[in-house]
């Protein structure tokens, strides 16, 4: 079978999209054969499209901008439409999400993963499921902990069911989960090892971040 892999963060190097998509390549990889393509500044040619047009099944994993696609992904799937559109083939292609996004809640994603199973129809695509994660900015401190143990215990048990989907190329029902970690030691991490480092890499006191400027000048 061949999966076609389109990893769609804007970030160059590491990603948490690319991360799940390395964290889901051992689960269906045997068998299988893989092809990878990135998609962020630099959009894919024609030659990647017909490429994917000739899948037996599609992963993208993409990062929820404004709780919706990035825009840099949203061209490439309007020119994948019209690919297909021009193209007419009738093969069924059965489309699966990995989304993830920076609040603690998984559900944050589900206007995305909604926008995703209505561009598959338009595209004539089988919608196949969604996993959508929050809290994507912990993963670089879980690079450790093993997949289904710990706090992404949620995730493990979320990529055996996409793995068995994808392996069968069978729809099932999409999952929004976060990690297996208290929400208030997550937003306090986030306030004193993100956000406070941040600022003081750009010059800033904690203070700064706290400050209302529109309400001041009323």
């Amino acid at each position: 079978m061949k999966i076609a892999l389109i990893n769609g963060s804007p970030k160059g190097r590491s990603s948490n999209s690319g991360l799940f998509l390395n964290i889901l390549k051992p689960l269906i990889e045997e068998g299988n054969e893989l092809t990878s393509y990135r998609v962020n500044s630099k959009q894919l040619n024609v030659e990647q499209f017909q490429e994917i047009n000739e899948a037996d099944a599609i992963v993208v994993a993409f990062p929820v901008y404004f709780d919706a696609i990035p825009s840099h992904l949203l061209r490439m799937m309007v020119e994948l439409e019209n690919y297909r559109k021009t193209e007419k083939s009738n093969k069924e292609i059965v489309l699966y999400a990995l989304i993830n996004n920076g609040f603690f809640e998984g559900q944050q994603c589900k206007t995305a993963a909604n926008i995703v199973e209505n561009w598959c129809k338009r595209c004539s695509f089988r919608f196949g499921m969604a996993i959508g994660h929050g809290a994507g900015e912990m993963f670089s401190y879980f690079n450790q902990v093993p997949l289904g143990k710990g706090p992404l215990k949620n995730l493990g048990r979320a990529m055996d069911q996409l793995s068995n989907a994808i392996l069968t190329r069978n729809s099932a029902e999409s999952l929004f989960i976060q990690p297996n970690f208290p929400r208030i030691l997550w937003r306090l991490s986030a306030t004193y090892f993100f956000w406070h480092r941040q600022a003081k890499q750009n010059g800033l006191k904690p203070k700064d971040l706290r400050k209302q400027p529109f309400q001041e000048n009323q």
